[in-house]
């Protein structure tokens, strides 16, 4: 009588534990740009200005090659409770309300367009958009820009469109008949951090002219020192 050879489980673990298993590789996920809900710019709801090296409020010049395509006017300011501005003398968690004011120039870009014409043909117009080209640090993404301009300057006080991208923020012309000449529109934002001074750290992009602005920046979070484990 033939014997049958039986295999316990754990014989049969040992079998598929000695074939090469293959790993998954994580895949890295990218994050999205995130809409942000706008707000009315309303000046009764700032304070005092904080008063830097520059004064109360910095004045830039925005440039495209050689020619100037628009002007910016920013300060930041606390909340309408307080008098003075001193961050130092602030309690922690004290909201700092960034204000950008750009003005485009009296003439539109004509040399720009003439460029581009004679260029491949364009599927669709270049962007219009005012963004920090660094991450907003200390953001709570409270966002907005004034409506009245808005409107004025683009013909629809919705026309613009509001998303943090990897803590960027981007103001982005979506609807309107185009910005124009010699028109401001105020942009907006809060931050937990007060400026560490200027910096080129933002940038306006109309008529697919490309321009950095200098203005108020905070500095990066200061992370907790961790303590050393016992």
């Amino acid at each position: 009588m033939r014997k049958l050879l039986l295999l316990t489980p754990l014989a049969l673990a040992a079998c598929s534990d000695s074939e090469p298993r293959e790993e998954p590789t994580p895949t890295p996920t990218v994050a999205q740009p995130r809409a942000l809900a706008s707000a009315d710019f309303d000046l009764r709801t700032l304070g005092a200005r904080i008063v830097g090296p520059q004064g109360p409020q910095v004045e830039t010049v925005l440039s495209a090659g050689n020619r100037e395509i628009a002007k910016m006017v920013s300060y930041v300011a606390c909340p309408e409770e307080f008098d003075e501005c001193n961050p130092g003398e602030l309690p922690e968690g004290t909201l700092f309300t960034y204000v950008h004011e750009v003005t485009l120039v009296e003439e539109a870009a004509d040399d720009s367009s003439a460029e581009m014409a004679e260029g491949p043909e364009m599927v669709e117009s270049p962007p219009t958009l005012f963004r920090t080209t660094e991450r907003a640090h200390g953001s709570n993404f409270a966002v907005g820009y004034s409506n009245s301009q808005a409107l004025e300057a683009l013909g629809n006080e919705d026309a613009i469109s509001i998303t943090a991208d990897d803590g960027r923020l981007i103001w982005r012309v979506v609807e309107g008949d185009g910005w124009a000449p010699g028109t401001t529109i105020t942009f907006w934002w809060q931050s937990t951090q007060p400026p560490a001074g200027p910096a080129d750290a933002y940038l306006l992009e109309v008529d697919g002219n490309q321009a950095i602005a200098r203005g108020p920046f905070p500095a990066e979070e200061k992370r907790a020192e961790q303590t050393p484990a016992n």
